[in-house]
């Protein structure tokens, strides 16, 4: 069966290798009906099917690279039509013609968090060039203040260049809208107009479009319903940071569209996304018993795993399946980069507890200039790459640790499109054969609505403290008076965050159990 598991795709570039993941010998023909199911889904989904019950929305990310697949001509269109503005935007900037109030832009401040970050965080890692004319980009991708004083201390005297992009679908997300203020009074502080160096990418008719309509922002680009930020990185959201970077976003979306037109087929065999869709099953015995770990040997490739992580656990990680009933699936991912691996965690994915399976993603091209030797025998730094490469999954295999391979030429937009392709459709495949759904996220908004409880008690333990100055209160006492008892520990976290970021305000009075710690305000 290994010249079926092994494949080649010559006009891609790439090869897929299935053959150390230890299919049983009929294990593709007894699964044949699963995944002409996960086929149809995928065709139902392509033509519009409402594959977000839960928001009654379509799932569209596979439109973006073949606007002709829409189920609508208007959607087609704005598809064409917003690609062209993101192209025309980017030359705009590249020529001197859209300019910041004092000069051409040389930096580029991404404001967004999840999809909105990873996405181009990832692309921009891998299609990174020597500055030139490009712009140098920042990320905004947590509500951490500390982090944005860092981004901002890197970005220095070059804020007055800086093009801004605040990228939110509903506009109130609000590590996005936290991270707005935050920008806007960096640039207000440095006598700066943050309205002439704003660009939004958002919902239309969101708050965020609002705000940028009334400030009269630099320009406006829309996200819509129908793609889910973990599936962005082929709208707006990521080809406007690609294209402002310098980065050929046409090559993406043709690497892009080669992987989805591959993926279609349903001669599984020669479709690497099925393939590696079966491969999980198989490997976490269809209910995530194994962890993913992603070994690119590739620095551009850094951020991959991290990239995946929201991909697949977003996608995959629910607690019910299509029927209703509890199953609590998904696959945990996490990655590092190799050789750096083999100086990390490959000592335990070799001999420590066995509870993974591996992906190594292989580049055959080395670099772009001449390489010299580096040993006696003339090997050179390309060589001992591939060497490890090849030594840690042999080394893996000896000890029965299971291990997918994909392999691309090199690392261009081309083939960094085709991964990202590959793995989007994998998701959907392995969701229908789990018969989960991929494209909603209850837990997300659940950790949402938990937080803004945590902030409403916030606010009742500072107003409560402010009104009783100088009255030493416990955690424990201050729910009482609150009347939130089961909120206690939050009280106490509250109280404890307070004293250090307020120490002139809030004092803390220890005791001999820190969880029963006083606490004064002093006005």
């Amino acid at each position: 069966m290994d010249h079926l598991l092994y494949q080649r795709f010559p006009h891609l570039g790439f090869a897929s290798d299935f053959r150390l993941v230890g299919f049983p010998k009929e294990y593709l023909t007894e699964n044949h009906q699963l995944l002409q199911q996960a086929y149809k889904a995928m065709h139902d989904l392509e033509n519009g099917a409402i594959a977000n019950p839960d928001e009654n929305r379509m799932v569209g990310h596979y439109w973006l690279r073949k606007p002709d697949l829409a189920p609508t001509s208007d959607l087609t269109e704005e598809i064409t039509h917003t690609l062209n503005r993101v192209k025309n935007c980017a030359t705009r900037v590249k020529n001197g013609e859209l300019t910041s109030p004092h000069g051409s832009f040389t930096d580029l401040l991404v404001i967004g968090i999840g999809g909105s970050a990873l996405g181009p965080q990832f692309v921009g890692k891998a299609l990174a060039k020597p500055s030139g004319d490009n712009l140098d980009a920042h990320f905004f991708d947590n509500t951490d203040p500390d982090g944005m004083d860092f981004t901002l201390s890197r970005i220095g005297k070059k804020l007055s260049t800086t093009l801004v992009l605040v990228i939110s679908k509903s506009g109130g997300t609000p590590e996005t809208r936290n991270g707005m203020i935050e920008a806007q009074l960096a640039f207000n502080k440095a006598g700066l107009d943050f309205n002439n160096h704003a660009i939004a990418v958002t919902g239309e008719g969101s708050k965020l479009h609002l705000i940028s309509q009334q400030e009269n922002w630099l320009e406006f680009f829309p996200m819509w319903d129908w793609v889910g930020g973990r599936t962005s990185e082929t709208a707006a959201v990521g080809l406007l940071p690609a294209a402002l970077q310098g980065f050929d976003i046409d090559l993406l979306l043709k690497g892009a569209a080669r992987m989805d037109e591959l993926t279609r087929g349903t001669d599984t065999p020669k479709n690497p996304a099925a393939m590696l869709a079966l491969s999980w099953y198989f490997l976490t015995d269809g209910k995530g018993a194994k962890d993913m770990v992603i070994l690119p040997y590739k620095d551009r490739l850094e951020l991959f795993a991290k990239y995946l992580q929201q991909l697949i656990m977003e996608s995959l990680g629910k607690e019910m399946n299509l029927n209703g009933e509890l199953v609590n699936q998904g696959i945990a991912v996490y990655g590092n980069k190799g050789s750096t691996d083999q100086h990390a965690y490959v000592q335990q994915l070799r001999e420590g507890v066995p509870n993974f399976f591996a992906t190594f993603i292989e580049v055959l091209k080395d670099r772009e200039n001449e390489s010299i030797a580096v040993d006696k025998q003339g090997m050179k730094s390309g060589d001992y790459l591939h060497g490890f490469f090849l030594g840690t999954r042999d080394a893996l295999l000896e000890k029965g640790r299971r291990s997918i391979t994909f392999t691309i030429d090199q690392v261009d937009a081309e083939s960094v499109g085709m991964l990202i392709a590959l793995y989007e459709r994998a998701v959907g495949y392995y969701a229908s054969i789990i018969g989960i759904n991929a494209y909603h996220q209850p837990g997300v908004e659940a950790g949402k609505k938990a937080a803004a409880r945590v902030l409403d008690v916030r606010n009742q333990v500072e107003k409560w403290m402010c009104s009783n100055a100088e009255v030493p209160v416990s955690a424990n006492e201050l729910a009482q008076n609150l009347d939130i008892v089961q909120q206690s520990d939050w009280v106490y976290k509250i109280l404890e965050s307070l004293s250090v970021n307020y120490p002139q305000n809030y004092i803390r009075n220890p005791s001999e159990i820190p969880l029963e710690d006083s606490f004064t305000y002093q006005k």
